[in-house]
C-alpha cells in the first residue's frame, strides 16, 4: 500500500509486497459442533433445506436434561430427531433454526412430556431407534416427514396445545 507524499521513504529500501501466510499441515476436517457428519443424500426424503441447518444438533443438547425418556430410548437418536424436525420447520420459514424449532421437535413426539400416552412411547422407540447414525438417514427423514409442515408452520404454543389435545393430531404416519 503506498504512503502519503508527505511520509519520508527510504529510496534503497525493499518495497513489501503481499505474500501468503504459511501452510497449513494436514487437510480440513468437519469437526465443529454443528456439523452434519457423512455424505450428502441422494433420491427421495431429502426434505427441506435451509440455512445452517446444523445448528440444530447444537441446540439440541440444551434439551438433554429435559428428556422425559423411557426404557430403550437414546438421548442421541430422541435428539437427532427432534433436530430433524426443527430443520424442517426453521426451513419452511426460510430462517436457521432456533431453540423454538427444537422445542417443537420435541414436544410433537413427546418428549418432553412427563405424562406421555404409552401408545406414543412404543411408536417411539420403533421410529427412533438408531436415527442418530448417518447410515440410518432414511429413518431420520421419516421422523421429521411425519410432522405435517402445515402444524409446524403454527406458533410454539398453538403446536403444544394440538398436542395436549390429542397427540396424533401432530403426526401423519402413514408416510
Amino acid at each position: 500500500m503506498s504512503a502519503p507524499h508527505y511520509v519520508p521513504a527510504d529510496p534503497v529500501a525493499k518495497v513489501r509486497s503481499y505474500s501468503s501466510p504459511p501452510r497449513r499441515p494436514g487437510s480440513w476436517l468437519a469437526d465443529r459442533p454443528g456439523e452434519i457428519r457423512g455424505l450428502q443424500p441422494e433420491g427421495e426424503r431429502l426434505g427441506a433445506h435451509g440455512p445452517d441447518g446444523g445448528y440444530a444438533l447444537k441446540l439440541a443438547r440444551r434439551f438433554e436434561d429435559s428428556l422425559q425418556l423411557h426404557d430403550r430410548e437414546d438421548p442421541a437418536d430422541v435428539l437427532a430427531g427432534g433436530a430433524a424436525v426443527a430443520m424442517k420447520r426453521a426451513a419452511s420459514f426460510g430462517r436457521a433454526p432456533i431453540s423454538e424449532d427444537l422445542e417443537v421437535g420435541l414436544v410433537v413426539w413427546g418428549f418432553l412430556d412427563a405424562n406421555v400416552d404409552p401408545e406414543l412411547v412404543e411408536l417411539r422407540r420403533e421410529w427412533f431407534e438408531e436415527v442418530s447414525g448417518h447410515h440410518h438417514y432414511m429413518e431420520l427423514r421419516r421422523v421429521a416427514d411425519a410432522v405435517p409442515e402445515e402444524l409446524l408452520r403454527g406458533t410454539a404454543a398453538s403446536i403444544k396445545a394440538t398436542y395436549e389435545e390429542n397427540w396424533r393430531d401432530c403426526l401423519d404416519l402413514t408416510v
